[in-house]
C-alpha cells in the first residue's frame, strides 16, 4: 500500500468518522509494515478535508470561554475537541509534506495523528454527555494557518507547531483542569490528564526532529528557535510556563529561562 496515497486519503476526508478511523488505521498499517513510502510522492495537497460544521471564524473574533454556565461549559469542551481534530490533520500533513525525512519521522507523526484522534473521541463523547455535538459552536482555524506558514520548511514546522503552539497547550491545561474541577466536571479534567500525558510526547517528538534538523544544518537549537520566534507572524510565548511538562518534552532550563525573559 502506498503511504502517500493512504495519508492523502485520510487528510482529504471530510467525514469526521472517516478521519478518525483512517488515522487509527494508518498507524496500524505502518506498524504492520503494510505502507511503502519510498517513491517521490509529488506536491502535497494544500488543505485538508474538514466537515461542514463547525463554522470557522477569525481567531480574533472568538470569545474567551468562562465556566459561567452549561452553554459556556459545553463551548469550552467543544473548543478543546476542535484543537484535537485540527491536530490530526497537522500530524498527517507533516508526514505527507516532508517526504525526505527518515522513516522514524513518519512513524512518530502517524502515532501522533492516531493519539489526536483518540483525544478527539474522548472530548466529543464528553461533549455529547453535555447534550451537544461537535459542530454546534463556531471554531477557528488558527492552527492550520501556522501549518501554511511553515509548509516550506520542516525545521520551521517542528519549531512553530509542536514547540510553540502545542507547547502552549502544556502550559494552559493545568489551569483548565482546575476550572473544570471547580465547576464540578471531574470527568472532563480526567480526560485532560490523558491528553496532557500524550501531548508531552507530541511536543517531545517535535523537539527531537527540530534538534535533528538543526544538527543537519549546523545550527544551534536555542538560537534557531529564537530567530523563528522573531518572525512577524509568530505569536509571542506567554507566561506562565508548565516547566515540568516542558522539561519532560525536551526544553532545557536555560531555554525556559530565556523564554520567560522574552515572553509577553
Amino acid at each position: 500500500m502506498n503511504l502517500w496515497t493512504a495519508v492523502e486519503a485520510v487528510l482529504a476526508a471530510r467525514d469526521v468518522e472517516a478521519k478518525l478511523e483512517g488515522a487509527r488505521d494508518l498507524l496500524e498499517h505502518w506498524r504492520e509494515g503494510r505502507l511503502e513510502g519510498r517513491a517521490d510522492p509529488g506536491p502535497p495537497p494544500d488543505h485538508p478535508g474538514i466537515p461542514d460544521r463547525p463554522l470557522l471564524a477569525d481567531p480574533r473574533a472568538m470569545p474567551r470561554r468562562q465556566l459561567s454556565g452549561p452553554e459556556n461549559h459545553a463551548a469550552l469542551i467543544h473548543a478543546l475537541a476542535h484543537i484535537e481534530f485540527n491536530a490530526i490533520n497537522l500530524a498527517l500533513d507533516a508526514v505527507r509534506r516532508f517526504p525526505g525525512l527518515p522513516d522514524a519521522f513518519r512513524g512518530d507523526w502517524l502515532k501522533v495523528a492516531a493519539e489526536e484522534a483518540l483525544h478527539f473521541r474522548l472530548l466529543r463523547d464528553h461533549l455529547r454527555s453535555l447534550g451537544r455535538e461537535y459542530g454546534d459552536f463556531p471554531a477557528h482555524g488558527g492552527l492550520w494557518e501556522m501549518a501554511g506558514r511553515t509548509a516550506h520548511d520542516p525545521l520551521a514546522r517542528m519549531a512553530l507547531v509542536p514547540r510553540l503552539l502545542e507547547a502552549r497547550g502544556l502550559d494552559v491545561t493545568p489551569d483548565i483542569q482546575r476550572k473544570l474541577r471547580g465547576y464540578g466536571d471531574g470527568a472532563g479534567a480526567a480526560i485532560l490528564d490523558v491528553i496532557l500525558h500524550d501531548e508531552i510526547g507530541h511536543v517531545a517528538a517535535g523537539d527531537r526532529w527540530f534538534r535533528h534538523l538543526c544538527r543537519e544544518r549546523g545550527l544551534e537549537p536555542a538560537e534557531a528557535f529564537r530567530h523563528l520566534l522573531d518572525q512577524p507572524f509568530v505569536p509571542r510565548p506567554r507566561r506562565p510556563f508548565n516547566e515540568p511538562a516542558r522539561l519532560a518534552a525536551g526544553f532545557d532550563a536555560g531555554e525556559l529561562a530565556a523564554l520567560t525573559r522574552a515572553s509577553a
